[in-house]
């Protein structure tokens, strides 16, 4: 099965979203075990699987836009659907999976 490295664009986010989750108190912190453990496989770059994306894809689909959007994370940059949107990649995450997806599908 082929493995995907993490452009630089989505560790950033993935990254930025575990440094503002450190930064909060305990009771505003987001993410389950599983989405921290994909921001630290995220923002370290390591490859991930093809099932990993549609994973991605699958929690993108699930908290919608809204957590990604430009004035969610103007109005909210700390909230806890904010933070758990950058740990799985935030938009630029949403993007790069959805482009593997798209070629798959060709």
């Amino acid at each position: 099965m082929p493995s995907y490295r993490p452009p630089a664009d989505v560790a950033r986010a993935a990254r930025r979203g575990l440094q503002i989750r450190a930064a909060q108190t305990p009771s505003n912190r987001a993410g389950t075990a599983v989405g921290l453990a994909r921001a630290r496989q995220l923002s370290n770059r390591q490859p991930v699987s093809l099932d990993t994306v549609r994973r991605m894809l699958s929690f993108f689909a699930r908290h919608g836009a809204s957590p990604g959007s430009a004035a969610a994370h103007r109005d909210r940059p700390t909230s806890k659907a904010a933070q758990a949107w950058l740990l799985w990649g935030g938009n630029a995450g949403r993007r790069w999976a959805a482009r593997i997806q798209a070629d798959q599908d060709e």
